[in-house]
C-alpha cells in the first residue's frame, strides 16, 4: 500500500530535470492521505501489540494458577 501512495504523490511533483526548478511539496490532499495511511498502519501495529500483551498475560496467569494448584494438591 505505501508504494501505491508514493506513486500517487509522485504524479503531483514536478521533475527538477524537466523544468529546472525544485519539486513542489505535496498537496494538502496528498499529505492527508499520507497521514491517514500512517495512522491506519499504526492502528494495526497497536492492535498487534495489544494481542501479544494479552497472550503474555494469559500465559503468566496460567503459570501462576498451575503453581497454586500444584502446591495445594501436591
Amino acid at each position: 500500500m505505501p508504494d501505491v501512495l508514493e506513486r500517487a504523490i509522485s504524479r503531483f511533483r514536478r521533475s527538477p530535470q524537466r523544468n529546472g526548478t525544485s519539486p513542489r511539496p505535496p498537496s494538502a490532499a496528498a499529505f492527508r492521505a499520507s497521514v491517514e495511511l500512517r495512522l491506519s498502519n499504526l492502528e494495526c501495529d497497536v492492535g498487534d501489540v495489544k494481542g501479544r500483551i494479552n497472550g503474555l498475560i494469559f500465559v503468566v496467569l496460567g503459570a501462576v494458577i498451575a503453581q497454586v494448584v500444584l502446591r495445594l494438591f501436591a
